[in-house]
């Protein structure tokens, strides 16, 4: 399938015309906590290091740092562009990550790369990468102590890439970044500074693949993803 045929197949259950604004704030009230929270971990990071991903990925080694290291066959470091100036944060990997080490290759990551394509670019341009880097068994959520000693690396990647767009995909990796537990329907259709990027949580393709009507949102907010980059997103052939 050529790349136009792959990017119609995307936006041809999208509205011909979406509407998209970042929602704006009006309340000068004091910020809940959860807010407070956000902005935190929108600081850029202190004492960022000189380090290639080459480095940040030999220093991730043969990981055993949680009990994922036990049960997966390949470390899924990331992929892409290490210059990108949009990045990809997903979950987990899962069974084919697993087995051929890069991050969405099954039937999300082809829903990635069509989403992908329909802004412009290719999945050459981009990087993708996930919170946790092993698959959990039998795809469950990644647990607390699984994130919590994975999530560095991720940080480590961001920090070196520098780029100027992240978007989270789907809600653990929004509320693991964001450090929220905000919902991700809450969460997504607007950036948020993120560590001198600005970064816009949106929903998961794999979620999508479940729940096609929520593509119409999942557009909208790669439109936002697109202006602020400035990009042309290409028009629907005749």
């Amino acid at each position: 399938m050529s790349k136009s045929q792959t990017t119609q197949t995307w936006k041809r259950s999208l509205p011909a015309k979406a509407v998209v604004m970042a929602r704006k704030s009006s309340s000068k009230k004091a910020l809940p906590k959860s807010e407070l929270l956000i902005q935190a971990a929108a600081a850029p990071a202190a004492n960022r290091k000189s380090e290639t991903l080459d480095e940040i990925c030999a220093d991730l080694g043969a990981c055993q740092r949680c009990k994922l290291g036990k049960s997966r066959t390949n470390i899924v470091f990331g992929d892409g562009n290490p210059k990108a100036e949009l990045v990809f944060v997903g979950e987990a990997p899962g069974e084919n990550e697993d087995l051929e080490g890069r991050p969405f290759i099954g039937r999300a990551g082809q829903l990635l790369e069509k989403m992908i394509e329909a802004m412009g670019l290719s999945r050459s341009e981009v990087y993708i990468c996930n919170v946790v880097k092993c698959r959990p068994p039998e795809n469950r959520n990644p647990e607390t102590d699984e994130i919590e000693s994975c999530s560095p690396f991720l940080f480590r990647q961001l920090d070196q890439i520098q780029p100027k767009v992240v978007v989270a995909l789907g809600k653990f990796a929004a509320q693991t970044l964001l450090q929220t537990e905000t919902r991700i329907s809450e969460l997504r259709g607007k950036f948020y500074p993120y560590r001198g990027a600005k970064l816009i949580p949106t929903f998961h393709p794999a979620y999508l693949l479940r729940n096609p009507p929520s593509k119409r949102e999942a557009w909208e907010d790669l439109q936002l993803v697109a202006k602020e980059l400035g990009l042309e997103i290409p028009k629907k052939s005749p």
